[in-house]
């Protein structure tokens, strides 16, 4: 929950606009501080940063456990993160409410404001000297990385020389001052009970089976059983204490693993000769690294699962900088890996983080690009594969898609198309039906386009026609002007819209009949209306209901 601390008229207002924007909040009177303090995950004061201190300060106890608070002048023109910027989320909250504000977020965190990521806020446990680590990082100075195993991680400024040192295992080492390790989530519990166990139990066998093996806790992902035991209630309640995912499989499906220990006991009682060493193998898709253990009413198995990598399929918009989404912004930081065609790098180039590596071609390079950004993610890295407009609308998650396998995770960052834009700025031409079409013949031959052109004009539906003109393709356009002549007048409206939101963006309403094909280039979409699409006021309008025409 999200306190609101008000005193003025002014921010009892502004707050009345966070209730309105933001989930689960609630306002406080200022003399209730230290009640909001203790009910809420995070605050936002409308006071000045001097009072806000000194009304927390004898409040705050330490950075882990104590609400994130950001501070909110008098004219809302700043909020200020204050309290708890990363484990008490006040730097995103500060976003959030200068988002809904109108105001600017000010956050002084100092990996956030040369753009290094945090240790303590990717997402997993830690152990070490995080402080000492990170000023390192701040300072420029070597850093040692030791790592198991490449995992999807934003670019850390890390090598292979330091007296610091950063360690990604989940394995049990010591540390020191200048040592900081980190715990995948790479080790799966296999278990199996009998009906009846104790929580207590189940804990201490793990934890003994971990100990023994000099394993960590702390890189537990999951837990995976039989269905039978879904619902065993000192299970469940383990799993609940320790914050374990709890995964079910049929026995017939644990039956069909390999394991190196299995018993007719189980396979009697449950249909499968192994619960726990299967159920590990299966869930982690990875190797045994603990062979099943007992205690008197329960039996742990390990296995690590392998890393695996993540592909972000990331869509710039059309050109604007503020019409590239927050998501995809996020997806650019989190990468550490981007791949993309070089003018496209280039519009975002500022937003990469030290330490990333960019992989750029040129035109006609497409399929290397998606076979590259695939082949990096298949190694474990954290990838953003660029591309304009939306990632999936001819554009690079298709070609990537065609080639990546099941062994990494793939995320799609929706964008503003080339046609979204275009429309916008035409008025609202794609108010009812329509279809997109690409001239380009260099993959699909034209016959084939062709065929799809006429099928759009025979439907009466508005059409955008994506990379209508080149240099060295000048007839494909007056062609498919001249089949929708056959279906539609020559009055029909037309808009073409040449590197839309961008600085030397230009717009142009004409006709079917009266385009000039050689004002066309390669940079432009063309927007041509259906039989319904009329010119209002100066902008292309398809009405949402024929019968409204009437």
């Amino acid at each position: 929950m999200i306190g609101l601390v008000a005193t003025t008229t002014a921010g009892r207002r502004a707050a009345g606009r966070l209730t309105e924007a933001l989930p689960d909040t609630r306002s406080y009177d200022v003399r209730d501080l230290a009640t909001a303090f203790a009910e809420c995950d995070a605050l936002v004061c409308f006071l000045a940063t001097g009072a806000t201190v000194r009304l927390l300060a004898p409040l705050l106890q330490d950075k882990v456990s104590d609400p994130g608070v950001v501070c909110v002048d008098e004219a809302q023109r700043f909020a200020v993160a204050l309290v708890g910027g990363h484990q008490g989320g006040a730097n995103d909250l500060a976003q959030q409410v200068a988002d809904v504000l109108g105001a600017q977020s000010v956050v002084t965190t100092a990996t956030d404001a040369v753009g290094l990521p945090a240790l303590d806020m990717l997402g997993w446990p830690f152990e070490g000297a995080v402080a000492a680590v990170s000023r390192a990082l701040l300072d420029g100075k070597p850093v040692r990385f030791e790592a198991d195993a490449v995992w999807p991680l934003p670019p850390l400024l890390v090598g292979e020389q330091g007296e610091h040192r950063l360690r990604v295992t989940d394995r049990i080492v010591d540390t020191d001052e200048r040592t900081v390790v980190l715990r995948p989530p790479s080790l799966v519990l296999g278990i199996g009970t009998s009906r009846g166990v104790g929580g207590d139990e189940v804990e201490q066998l793990v934890d003994r089976a971990l100990a023994d093996a000099g394993l960590s806790a702390a890189s537990v992902a999951a837990v995976a059983t039989v269905n039978a035991k879904a619902d065993e209630a000192g299970l469940v309640e383990a799993c609940r204490r320790r914050g374990w995912r709890l995964a079910t499989y049929p026995a017939a499906q644990l039956a069909e693993v390999d394991v190196p220990n299995p018993s007719d006991e189980p396979a009697k009682v449950l249909g499968t000769p192994s619960v726990a060493e299967a159920a590990a193998l299966l869930h982690s898709g990875g190797v045994l690294l603990v062979e099943k253990t007992k205690s008197a009413m329960a039996t742990v198995a390990v296995a690590r699962r392998s890393p695996r990598g993540r592909l972000a399929l990331v869509g710039l918009g059309p050109g604007a900088r503020d019409l590239l989404t927050p998501r995809a912004q996020a997806e650019l930081r989190r990468a550490s890996v981007w791949v993309g065609l070089d003018q496209y790098v280039d519009q975002v180039r500022d937003l990469a983080r030290p330490g990333t590596r960019i992989l750029e071609t040129g035109l006609g390079k497409e399929q290397e690009r998606a076979h590259s950004a695939v082949r990096e993610a298949g190694q474990g890295h954290a990838v953003a594969l660029i591309g304009s407009g939306d990632a999936g609308v001819y554009a690079m998650a298709s070609p990537a898609l065609e080639v990546a396998g099941d062994d990494i995770d793939v995320v799609g960052v929706p964008g503003v198309t080339a046609a979204l834009a275009a429309s916008s700025l035409l008025g609202a031409p794609m108010g009812h039906d329509h279809a997109s079409i690409s001239l380009s013949d260099l993959h699909t031959p034209w016959p084939a386009i062709e065929a799809r052109i006429r099928a759009v004009a025979e439907a009466d539906l508005v059409v955008t026609f994506y990379n209508p003109r080149s240099r060295g393709r000048d007839w494909q356009l007056p062609q498919a002007v001249s089949v929708l002549l056959e279906h539609r007048p020559a009055a029909t409206p037309v808009g073409v819209v040449t590197d839309a939101s961008r600085s030397n963006q230009r717009v142009h309403l004409t006709s079917l009949g009266e385009l000039d094909v050689e004002q066309v280039t390669m940079l432009a979409v063309l927007v041509v209306g259906s039989t319904q699409t009329r010119l209002v006021a100066g902008r292309m309008v398809t009405p949402r209901g024929y019968r409204w025409m009437e």
